[in-house]
């Protein structure tokens, strides 16, 4: 992995191409830039344009510079930049304000995922996703003025860090909008829970990767659902993080419903043959909620390589259950999400509250300090987080191609 300065010196930087007429410009800011990297599945479709169903959408704004902590050794962005004619700068603050001193793009995408950083012991890994936004904070502050920001999955692994930016957010008055695509990709079937529903219980499921990068999209899978509850999303109480055979006591104690673990088995499409319980090492992530709702993220590895959802309705007589599905070929689980984004920087609105990926945040961090703690329960008075989902779901829709 090469260092941004050593690559920067080395190559030289394109001009930067006449925007378009009355077209937002955008920053885009990436910890490594390759293919399949999260900063190709975001920024490229900003360059490119993308796909949801059959429907193709222009690339929306312009994309006036580009950030880049570490060049891998496959790196595309230095490529793209000579192609499409946007300079690569040295400094987060440059690539804000491309050279005049002062805020002059429309819009930030915050892309900290891949690249050399390293694990703590618990199992978190140390993306600077705070340090890169307090720079771009910073610039907004020198400026008087800001924009609208996306930060790509959770905020921090720090839950004081999180908690940090969404304040500089709402301080400062500029649209925030953060989390995964596996909330909001295409869900087989189509479940929308309906706003208010009289949930008695949740589950999602993932495959193996149990570091805080693969626990958070099974959890944000599972906030997209239970957040539709009857009241509306009031915060969390407790978490745990079980481990190994603790997972199947705790649902013999009642802390996570086995049943919805069968029913969400049971809409699979890649789902291993043989029991849960035969798993070698699964982890339940266990939410209670501050109403006294109850709900898991359960990770199975070596049984399940994709997302899934289930949902149990007081009003339905059984369960309700979905694939979140990845599109391997071409990972167009990003476009909804992409899309969302668009509609943050064009109208100042995002499609869902980002109090959704506030409060996965933050239990994500103390359940890793529970499973640190060999699965003891974390009290969480801290996520006292109350928000409204919107009417209808936010998610792709069709099967996904």
């Amino acid at each position: 992995m090469v260092r941004r300065r050593e690559f920067i010196a080395s190559a030289a930087v394109a001009p930067l191409l006449s925007a378009a007429p009355g077209r937002k410009k955008i920053a885009c800011l990436s910890s490594t830039y390759h293919v399949r990297s999260h900063s190709d599945n975001f920024i490229t479709r900003f360059l490119e344009g993308y796909w949801i169903m059959d429907k193709y959408h222009e690339p929306p704004f312009d994309v006036a510079s580009l950030y880049m902590d570490q060049i891998h050794p496959a790196d595309i962005g230095g490529k793209l930049s000579q192609a499409y004619g946007f300079p690569i700068h040295k400094t987060i603050a440059d690539a804000l304000t491309l050279g005049t001193g002062k805020l002059a793009v429309d819009g930030v995408i915050l892309i900290c995922e891949h690249g050399q950083f390293p694990h703590n012991e618990k199992n978190q890994q140390l993306y600077p996703r705070y340090e890169y936004y307090e720079q771009v904070v910073k610039v907004f502050q020198d400026s008087k003025r800001s924009c609208p920001v996306f930060v790509d999955k959770h905020l921090s692994y720090d839950w004081k860090k999180a908690k940090q930016m969404y304040d500089w957010s709402r301080q400062l008055k500029f649209p925030l909008m953060a989390g995964s695509s596996v909330s909001v990709t295409f869900r087989r079937p189509a479940l929308d829970i309906p706003l208010n529903s009289d949930l008695e219980g949740a589950v999602s499921v993932g495959g193996g990767w149990v570091a805080d990068g693969g626990l958070f999209h099974i959890l944000e899978a599972l906030q997209a659902l239970t957040e539709r509850r009857k009241g509306g999303e009031v915060g969390v109480r407790s978490v745990q993080l079980l481990k190994d055979d603790q997972v199947w006591k705790g649902a013999q104690e009642g802390l996570w419903r086995r049943d919805l673990l069968d029913a969400a088995l049971a809409a699979a499409e890649k789902v291993e043959p043989g029991r849960p319980e035969d798993v070698k090492r699964p982890v339940a992530c266990v939410v209670e909620y501050r109403d006294g709702f109850r709900a898991a993220a359960i990770a199975l590895g070596g049984k399940v390589s994709e997302y899934l959802v289930a949902v149990k309705r007081k009003s339905e007589p059984k369960p309700e259950a979905a694939v979140c599905y990845i599109p391997s070929e071409n990972s167009n689980n990003f476009s909804m999400l992409v899309h969302g984004i668009t509609e943050m920087i064009s109208t100042g609105k995002r499609p869902y509250a980002v109090e959704r990926t506030l409060l996965t945040t933050g239990a994500l961090s103390f359940l890793m300090e529970s499973g640190h703690q060999n699965g003891k329960k974390i009290e969480t008075p801290e996520l006292k987080i109350a928000y409204k989902s919107p009417a209808k779901s936010y998610f792709a829709p069709g099967v996904g191609s």
